[in-house]
């Protein structure tokens, strides 16, 4: 893959549904400044956490990386459970994505059923992501081109109306409008219209919000010259993070009353409806639903990498690590996209209790897998330190080290305490810590087992 591919990769495995419809729901609690301030905060986390990964990716490109770093830097135990860990993430994340793209369907085909729709994109993407590495690269820049352009085309037409270049017919409450808006809906109601507090509360929704971008990583083992590739992607990628997020959320939260924000319409919509723009809301589905298969084909991706990680490394069956000729790992996409099909399976069957525990498990898998990339950078510096290695000899030296991954350490931590405080997120601490502990009980006595028998094997051939 190229640069182009692997920028667009990292933005078509964040910009979602997230943005698209619950953006509103943020603006909704925080109010509008604390909404921005609070993607504000969420920017500054994942550009450290890109900056530490930057660095490690081009000295060790590595696919599925994170976990190889954690085996090398923390142990192999912590490395086990990272993978396993992000591998359920995005595995209930192919659940869910291909679960709305059916529903997104019958916006257009009422009458059908939505699960021929899913099975249609599931093979879809399945066939991207089983014939090369290029062809899947190829398509997700595609996927996450089309979303881009209906961002940038939404923040200008949003400044547009902002400055009444554009006039509106009726904004969010159906009133005609004449004239500039503005930026009044800023501070109509106060800085903080429902206090200070649910700029913390949303923070977590915001943080993963941007969890994907750390795909970087996954694919820089597949990249052309990722000397050059990753850090030209890692200052792409945020930068235009922050600019369609923060850009976005600024346009929606000058244009819509903070109150009339929600989930049940996309702002995107709501602001196309306000200045009479025809076809608005099937312009949006279509967007949303390139956007839920760009997020489905990157989530086959990182499974199937991460899988045939695990048995390159011998922590998985080492049949799960054969390639076909055009270099792809067969098996472990064929594994993933059966997670995925349990999942989706579970999210039908089981919702209340099984598919519950795997979204409370996998919600968390982001951050975990922030701080241990973070930890490695740092334990990565000390060991060049102690190899008395120039910095000079790096491929990418990122700046601001140590104040970098501490800071993005910090604030995981924080988010951390923020699920432990918040009664309704509370259940994925409870589901997370017996989840963690049952992985390293996992790898150690598999390990413990296999020292074992190994001994068992050479007594015998010795007697």
């Amino acid at each position: 893959m190229e640069s182009r591919h692997l920028t667009m990769i990292s933005l078509g495995g964040v910009i979602g549904t997230g943005l698209f419809l619950s953006s509103g729901h943020t603006i909704h609690e925080a109010g509008p400044f604390g909404a921005v301030l609070a993607y504000a905060i969420g920017s500054v986390l994942v550009y450290c956490v890109m900056l530490s990964l930057g660095e490690l990716s081009v000295a060790m490109p590595y696919a599925g990386s994170f976990h190889l770093y954690a085996n090398r830097f923390i142990g192999p135990g912590t490395a086990f459970t990272i993978a396993i860990l992000y591998w359920l993430n995005w595995a209930v994340a192919l659940a869910s994505e291909f679960t709305a793209a059916g529903l997104l369907m019958q916006r257009w085909f009422p009458d059908s059923s939505p699960w021929v729709w899913s099975a249609l994109f599931i093979a879809v993407v399945f066939v991207l992501n089983i014939l090369s590495v290029r062809l899947y690269g190829e398509a997700e820049f595609w996927f996450a081109s089309i979303k881009v352009v209906a961002i940038v085309a939404f923040i200008v037409i949003g400044v547009l109306v902002i400055v009444g270049a554009i006039p509106r017919s009726g904004a969010g409450s159906g009133s005609a409008t004449t004239g500039a808006p503005g930026l009044g809906n800023f501070w109509a109601d106060g800085w903080f219209p429902n206090g200070f507090a649910p700029v913390f509360s949303t923070l977590l929704t915001v943080v993963f919000a941007f969890s994907g971008t750390e795909v970087i990583g996954v694919a820089a083992g597949e990249t052309k010259d990722p000397g050059t590739a990753v850090p030209k992607a890692v200052h792409t990628t945020v930068l235009r993070l922050v600019i369609f997020f923060i850009g976005s959320i600024g346009v929606m939260a000058a244009l819509i009353p903070w109150k009339e924000s929600g989930v049940d319409t996309s702002p995107f919509v709501l602001v196309f409806q306000s200045i009479g723009m025809p076809f608005a809301g099937d312009i949006m589905n279509a967007v949303v639903l390139t956007a839920v298969l760009s997020a489905a084909n990157s989530g086959l991706y990182v499974c199937s990498r991460m899988v045939w990680s695990l048995a390159k490394e011998r922590m998985l069956p080492t049949a799960l690590a054969k390639t076909n000729y055009h270099g792809v790992p067969v098996p472990a996409v064929l594994v993933s996209l059966a997670g995925g099909l349990l999942a989706l399976l579970s999210s039908v069957f089981a919702a209340d209790t099984v598919y519950l525990a795997l979204v409370s498990v996998s919600g968390l898998a982001t951050l975990l897998v922030w701080i241990s990339v973070s930890v490695c950078h740092i334990l990565f510096r000390r060991e060049l330190h102690a190899k008395g290695t120039s910095l000079d000899t790096l491929g990418y030296r990122a700046p601001g080290f140590p104040f970098v991954p501490v800071l993005a350490i910090a604030l995981c931590v924080f988010a951390l305490v923020l699920v432990a405080v918040d009664p309704s997120q509370r259940s994925m601490i409870v589901m997370m810590v017996p989840f963690v502990a049952a992985c390293y009980a996992f790898y150690y006595g598999r390990e413990a087992w296999r020292r074992r028998h190994a001994k068992e094997h050479d007594d015998f051939l010795a007697g």
